[in-house]
């Protein structure tokens, strides 16, 4: 599995794209960061961005380089290696290659700016953390659909209407199911309906984590109450990696009993 990965990573580092992803980051780290007197205002813009291209992105890449290296995967399956081997592989290098782009355009600025010497360490780190679970879960999820789908078009559609699920559509549903029944008794509602989408549960963490709760009205209290404590945080990363954990089970397990 090691041999492939390193193929895998080594193949997308040498990509121009994923030398654009890097420097789009780089480049916005040093724009807010050093151009805004706010770091705190800084993160939530980097919150924005994060929260929703990263997903996409790590959708994007690992549903075109899964089609794009289907040939050379149906070679190495002829090949006395393990399916697990193959496929875990070529996804571990698609999101290693992906989460270094980030982690480095983003930890750059963050080092040269001097904000580990700063209060505000823990909540670029949580931003970072939460922004590599974001690749690792979108990446996985495409590696998913494509394998379950011969179409490059079907594939790439469910795709991108699963990113815009989780990003856009499942936050106007939940919306309009707290206006729905605004009657009744939400909390434990809300709070499995966030846990129940990395992309809002993400954003949850870092907003609370920034101390804006009050901004969520009541809400915000509620997720203050669960989510700003530790307990909450550990079972906020425990469901992140369940995220990443059970597409990764699918994958290897689809990947054995497929018929190629």
């Amino acid at each position: 599995m090691l041999k492939i990965l390193k193929y895998s990573f080594y193949d997308l580092i040498r990509s121009r794209w994923s030398y654009v992803y890097f420097l789009f980051y780089l480049l916005l780290g040093f724009v807010l960061l050093f151009l805004n007197n706010d770091v705190s205002k800084a993160i939530i813009t980097l919150m924005n961005v994060i929260i929703l291209l990263v997903p996409l992105i790590g959708t994007i890449f690992g549903i075109m380089y899964f089609y794009n290296s289907k040939e050379f995967t149906e070679l190495l399956l002829a090949q006395p290696v393990k399916r697990s081997s193959i496929f875990l592989g070529q996804y571990f290098g698609v999101a290693g290659s992906l989460t270094l782009s980030l982690v480095l355009g983003l930890g750059i600025p963050f080092v040269l700016y001097g904000l580990f010497k700063s209060d505000a360490i823990f909540d670029f780190t949580l931003l970072l953390v939460t922004g590599a679970f974001l690749t690792l879960i979108f990446t996985v999820l495409a590696f998913n659909i494509a394998l379950s789908n011969e179409n490059k078009i079907k594939g790439f559609g469910y795709a991108v209407l699963l990113w815009l699920f989780l990003a856009v559509i499942y936050d106007g549903l939940f919306l309009m199911s707290l206006i729905i029944f605004k009657e009744y008794p939400l909390d434990s509602f809300s709070l499995g309906a966030t846990m129940l989408n990395p992309i809002d549960l993400s954003r949850t963490l870092i907003l609370l984590k920034l101390d804006i709760s009050a901004l969520l009205g009541y809400t915000g209290a509620v997720f203050k109450k669960f989510f700003g404590t530790d307990q909450g945080l550990l079972i906020s990363m425990l469901m992140l990696v369940l995220w990443t954990v059970l597409p990764i089970w699918r994958l290897v397990s689809v990947a054995k009993k497929k018929d190629f």
